[in-house]
C-alpha cells in the first residue's frame, strides 16, 4: 500500500483531468459536510483553512491549473455555508468579500507551493534514479573488456531507469527514422556513438535526454572507451613483457649449456627446439655453410616430433631465392613469404609440408659466415619483425658455443701436443742416457774391476783406491738410473703401468697397498699420465702428509682408467700451489680427463684422475 501510494505521489504523469474534477467535487463537498459540526466549537471565518487540503492535493496530483479551480469552487462554498449572512454570495453585498479574497490568495499559493512541491520531488526522484541508473551502467561498462558488447545490456537498463518503451546505444553514427530519434554521443570531436529514443516523447522528457542523460552517457562513454585503450594497452603490455621473459627464459637455459661446456651438436639441438617453441613455427633447421656453395644440415626440430625431415649431415646445394641463399648474399636477419620462385630438392620439401613463410638468421663465427639458423611456420600470418631479432639473439649464442668449442679444441691439441713432445722428450733422453753414458759407466767399472784383480798383492794401497774407484762409479751409476727411471721409466715401456706401478710402490718411503685391475696393455698416453698421476701423488704423500699409509687403486675398462689414491695423512692440500699438480692437470685434461683433489683438515687426501680411453690416441 505504502509503494502504491509512493509511485501515485511521484508519478511523473498526471492523472487523467476528469479524475481531477470528481476528486476536486468531492473535497469540497466533503470539506462543506466537515465544516457544519465544527462551527460550534469554531467561529466560521476560521473554517476556511479546512478547504485548503482539496486544493493542496488537487493542486499536488493534477497541477496548479486544477487547483486554481478547487481554490475559487472551494471559495464560494466557503462564503456560501459559512461566511454571514450564511447560503447567500456575499462577494458583492458586503464586506465579506474580503475574507474571501484572503482565503482564495491563500488556497492559490497553498496550490502553487503543493504544485512547486510535487515537481521538486518528482525532480529528486528522477535524479536518483538517473544516479542509481548511472552506477549501475557504470558498473556495466566499466567492468567490461568490450563496450561494445555491453551496449545491449547497458541499452535495457537506461531504458528501464527512464521509464521509456525502448531505447537504444549504438558504437557508430546511425540516422533516426519514423519511429526513432536519433541524440548523437560526442566527445570533443570523436563521435563515440548514437542515443535512440521514441519519436514523440514529451519536451520536459527530451531536454531531460538533452540537457542529463547524454552528457552523463557521452562522459561515461569516454570513460569506458579508455579503459577498454587502456586494459588493451596492459594486456599488450603483458603479452610483451611474457614474451619477453619466455625469450630471456629461453636464452638463458641454452646460455647455461653453453657456459656447462656442452658440446655444439648439443647446443645446436637446444637452441633449434627452444627457437621453435618460442616462435610458434612447425620447423627449425641449423644448416652450416660449405665452401663448394652447399649447406649441410646439423640439426633441426619438428613441432610434430617425428616429421619427415632432411637428415642430419646431408649436403644440399643452396638455390637462388632460398632463405640461405638471402641470408648468405645480405649476412643479416630475413624471411622469404612463399616457395613459389624457390627451386631444388628443399623446396620441393618446403612445398609439401605446405611451408608458407621463412625467418633465417646468420650465424657468424669470429666474423665469419659459419651458418643459419632457418625457423619455418605454416600459418599464413608473417612472423613479426621481432621474432627475427628473436633468432639473431639465439644464433648468437650458437656463435658463442662454436667459438668456445673451437678454442676448447685449439687448447686440448695444444696440451696434447706439448704432453706429446714432452713424453718424447724425456723417452730420448732416458733412451740416450741407457744406451749411453749408462753403458759406458757399466764398461768403466768393468774394466776399473779387471784393473784391480790385475794388481800384484803386495799393492795393497793401490788396490783399496781402485776398489774405492769402483764403489763410487757403482753409485753414480744408480744415481744415473734413478735419475732415468724419473725421467721415463723403462720397466713402463717394457711391462706396462702394473709393473711400473710396483715398482712405485716398493721404493716409497710410506707404506703403499696397491690394487691394479688392468689386464691388458693400455695406449702409452695414458700409460705414461697414469704413472705420473700416482708418482706424484705418493711424493707428495711422502713430503707433506704425514701419512702412515696409502692406497693405490687403479681400474681400467673398456672406456676409460680411473686411478685412485688416498692416504691418512692430515690432509688440508692447496691444489691452488704446486707446478707438480699443475702439470699434473694439464696432462690429464690433454687426454680429455679429469682431476679431482679432496684434502678435507684432518682427514687426509684423495685424489682421483679419470682418463678416456677412445680419445687418448
Amino acid at each position: 500500500m505504502r509503494a502504491r501510494l509512493m509511485s501515485l505521489l511521484l508519478r511523473p504523469t498526471r492523472l487523467p483531468v476528469l479524475w481531477g474534477i470528481i476528486v476536486s467535487a468531492l473535497f469540497v463537498a466533503a470539506e462543506t459536510f466537515l465544516t457544519d459540526p465544527l462551527e460550534r466549537w469554531a467561529p466560521g471565518s476560521s473554517l476556511g483553512i479546512v478547504y485548503l487540503l482539496g486544493v493542496l492535493v488537487v493542486s499536488y496530483v493534477w497541477g496548479l491549473r486544477l487547483g486554481i479551480v478547487t481554490a475559487v469552487v472551494s471559495g464560494f462554498a466557503f462564503d456560501y455555508f459559512h461566511l454571514p449572512p450564511e447560503h447567500t454570495i456575499t462577494l458583492f453585498t458586503s464586506w465579506s468579500w474580503i475574507a474571501l479574497l484572503i482565503f482564495i490568495v491563500v488556497a492559490l499559493l497553498a496550490g502553487w507551493a503543493a504544485a512547486l512541491i510535487r515537481s521538486l520531488v518528482i525532480e529528486a526522484d528522477n535524479r536518483r534514479r538517473e544516479a542509481d541508473t548511472d552506477a549501475k551502467m557504470s558498473r556495466l561498462l566499466l567492468r567490461t573488456e568490450r563496450v561494445r558488447s555491453a551496449l545491449p545490456a547497458a541499452s535495457q537498463r537506461l531504458a528501464k531507469g527512464l521509464g521509456l518503451p525502448f531505447l537504444t546505444i549504438e558504437a557508430d553514427a546511425v540516422p533516426g527514422d519514423e519511429e526513432r530519434t536519433a541524440l548523437p554521443l560526442v566527445e570533443g570531436t570523436t563521435r563515440l556513438g548514437t542515443l535512440l529514443v521514441p519519436t514523440g516523447l514529451p519536451d520536459t522528457t527530451m531536454r531531460r535526454l538533452r540537457e542529463r542523460v547524454v552528457p552523463s552517457l557521452e562522459a561515461l562513454l569516454h570513460a569506458a572507451r579508455d579503459r577498454e585503450a587502456i586494459s588493451q594497452a596492459l594486456e599488450t603490455s603483458r603479452d610483451q613483457l611474457r614474451r619477453i621473459a619466455d625469450v630471456q627464459a629461453a636464452l638463458r637455459r641454452v646460455a647455461t649449456l653453453v657456459a656447462r661446456g656442452v658440446p655444439p651438436s648439443g647446443i645446436l639441438d637446444a637452441v633449434a627446439c627452444e627457437a621453435g617453441l618460442l616462435l610458434r613455427a612447425d620447423y627449425t633447421v641449423i644448416e652450416r655453410y660449405e665452401p663448394d656453395d652447399t649447406v649441410v644440415i646439423v640439426s633441426w626440430w619438428s613441432k610434430e616430433g617425428s616429421a619427415s625431415m632432411p637428415p642430419v649431415g646431408s649436403r644440399w646445394p643452396v638455390r637462388e631465392h632460398s632463405i640461405a641463399d638471402l641470408i648468405r648474399r645480405t649476412r643479416r636477419p630475413g624471411r622469404v613469404m612463399g616457395y613459389e620462385a624457390a627451386t631444388g630438392e628443399l623446396a620441393e620439401w618446403a612445398h609439401t609440408q605446405r611451408i608458407v613463410s621463412a625467418v633465417g638468421s646468420p650465424i657468424v663465427v669470429e666474423a665469419r659466415l659459419w651458418g643459419v639458423m632457418v625457423t619455418l611456420f605454416r600459418a599464413p600470418e608473417p612472423p613479426s619483425h621481432a621474432d627475427e631479432q628473436h633468432t639473431l639473439e639465439f644464433t648468437e649464442l650458437i656463435a658463442t658455443a662454436i667459438s668456445n668449442a673451437q678454442a676448447r679444441d685449439e687448447l686440448a691439441a695444444s696440451r696434447a701436443r706439448v704432453v706429446a713432445a714432452s713424453d718424447e722428450t724425456r723417452h730420448r733422453i732416458e733412451r740416450d742416457l741407457h744406451d749411453g753414458a749408462q753403458q759406458r759407466l757399466v764398461s768403466l767399472g768393468l774394466e776399473l774391476r779387471t784393473m784391480e784383480s790385475g794388481v800384484p798383492e803386495e799393492l795393497v794401497e793401490l788396490r783399496q783406491q781402485l776398489s774405492h774407484a769402483v764403489e763410487g762409479l757403482t753409485l753414480v751409476l744408480e744415481d744415473l738410473r734413478e735419475l732415468s727411471r724419473g725421467i721415463h721409466p723403462a720397466i713402463l715401456s717394457k711391462g706396462g703401468l702394473g709393473p711400473a706401478l710396483k715398482m712405485l710402490a716398493r721404493r716409497s718411503p710410506v707404506p703403499v697397498e696397491l690394487d691394479v685391475h688392468a689386464d691388458r696393455r693400455l695406449p702409452e698416453r695414458v700409460e705414461v699420465a697414469a704413472y705420473f698421476v700416482v708418482s706424484e701423488a705418493l711424493t707428495n704423500v711422502a713430503k707433506h702428509a704425514q701419512a702412515s699409509m696409502a692406497r693405490v687403486e687403479v681400474d681400467a675398462d673398456d672406456a676409460r682408467i680411473r686411478i685412485s689414491v688416498r692416504d691418512d695423512g692430515v690432509g688440508g692440500a692447496d691444489t691452488r700451489v704446486g707446478s707438480g699438480l699443475i702439470g699434473l692437470s694439464d696432462r690429464v685434461q690433454a687426454l680429455d680427463g679429469t682431476l679431482e683433489i679432496v684434502s678435507p683438515s684432518g682427514q687426509g687426501t684423495t685424489l682421483i684422475a679419470t682418463i678416456p680411453l677412445d680419445n687418448s690416441g
